[in-house]
């Protein structure tokens, strides 16, 4: 979860500076491979059926856990595109059908047809399915402070995300009978939900920081699971229900001053995330990328272990243009390398943005969003594959 569609997409038109000392992780000498899976808690009804949304596209060889590659949508802004249990449907923002700025919509897999469950007031983002029957949505809104577009940050502050006055809000799956599930002054977003249902993350600057809460489905018994200065955000339950993944920066000394004077102002420089493993109240939390890059969009294979994530690890540091992000595989409970996090493989390779994956509840399909076949610059569309494992 992001705090809009065009979250991380300038970083694709924007130059952003790194620090060069960081040694991209190495590469394994062979694939991850299978790994014994785990058992779900999620308990998906999945009934087979044909994905005939979109349209068929050639994946590139390299690709190699990629099959039977399918875009669903063409033309705008399309991204963060998310599973309903039984696997039938997503739900995205999108800018389409003339929206000034994310909506959401859910798209049926079978018969491609998209419409629009937010209220068209506001700015949306983060929207989900309610696990693990799939009867709700929720997502998150800026309507209660306005019907308009809240404003652009200001870029003379070089690349920073807009804090916007989000709250959480809870709908049927056809967004009818709207209603907040939690509120007040600052950011409440990036709200996904356990598995097994018996808890929802989310991301809020309620206590001057941004970091990690849950809560019951129903909007009770806050709980704050992170406690360190910077930005914890789009955290993901694994299946198992036991573990959540999230982007956590941890900044020090003048960056960390930096990263306060721009909380002050609603702001936060996203340049530096690394992604961080931990238990569902929090604990044990440690990270699994040490790459000092932007690594984000992270969520769990399905054996609960192996997470996916999305980073420009690969994208020179110096480079003045379009960084590159690509989709990466590491092991969580893997090897430390000499950067003291486990080896990545790298799963794409289009020379562009690829981000936002997640697995569909059986864990045959990969969804994410990708710049690639798009006919305008900063076009983003939404893709699904057929996963395929490989052997050691």
């Amino acid at each position: 979860m992001t705090p809009t569609i065009r979250s991380f997409l300038p970083l694709l038109a924007v130059t952003l500076a790194f620090s060069a000392a960081c040694t991209p992780e190495p590469q394994p000498k062979e694939p991850l491979g299978q790994i014994p899976s785990a058992t779900t808690t999620a308990k998906p009804e999945w009934i087979p059926f044909a994905i005939r949304a979109g349209k068929p596209v050639e994946s590139d060889p390299r690709e190699k856990h990629l099959a039977d590659l399918r875009q669903l949508t063409f033309g705008g802004e399309n991204a963060e595109a998310y599973w309903s249990p039984d696997g039938k449907k997503l739900i995205l923002q999108s800018t389409r059908d003339g929206a000034a700025c994310d909506q959401q919509f859910v798209l049926d897999l079978e018969t491609g047809e998209t419409k629009r469950v937010s209220s068209g007031k506001g700015r949306t983002t983060c929207g989900y399915f309610f696990y693990p029957k799939g009867d709700k949505i929720l997502y998150s809104t800026t309507e209660a402070a306005g019907a308009a577009c809240p404003q652009k940050p200001d870029r003379s502050l070089g690349y920073v995300w807009p804090l916007d006055p989000y709250d959480i809000y809870v709908a049927n799956p056809d967004g009818s009978d709207l209603k907040l599930l939690l509120g007040g002054p600052g950011y409440d977003a990036e709200a996904t939900m356990a598995f097994d249902g018996s808890r929802i993350v989310f991301t809020s600057s309620r206590d001057n920081d941004l970091e990690l809460y849950t809560m019951k489905p129903d909007g009770t018994d806050v709980r704050r699971i992170t406690n360190t200065p910077g930005y914890d955000g789009g955290a993901f339950f694994s299946p198992d229900s036991t573990k959540l993944v999230w982007r956590a920066s941890r900044p020090e000394g003048k960056e960390l001053e930096d990263f306060r004077a721009l909380l002050g102002k609603g702001l936060v420089r996203p340049t530096k995330l690394e992604i961080y493993v931990g238990g569902v109240e929090g604990q044990n939390a440690r990270a699994i990328t040490k790459n000092g890059r932007a690594n984000f969009g992270p969520y769990f294979l399905p054996d609960s272990r192996r997470v996916i994530f999305s980073s420009n690890m690969d994208s020179p540091p110096e480079l003045r243009g379009a960084p590159n992000f690509e989709l990466y595989v590491v092991d969580s409970e893997g090897p430390a390398t000499t950067t003291g996090a486990p080896a990545s493989e790298r799963i794409t390779f289009y020379d562009g943005f690829d981000g936002f994956p997640m697995f569909s509840p059986d864990g045959k399909y990969l969804v994410f969003a990708s710049n690639r076949f798009g006919t305008t610059p900063g076009e983003t569309n939404v893709f699904v594959a057929r996963w395929v494992e490989t052997e050691k």
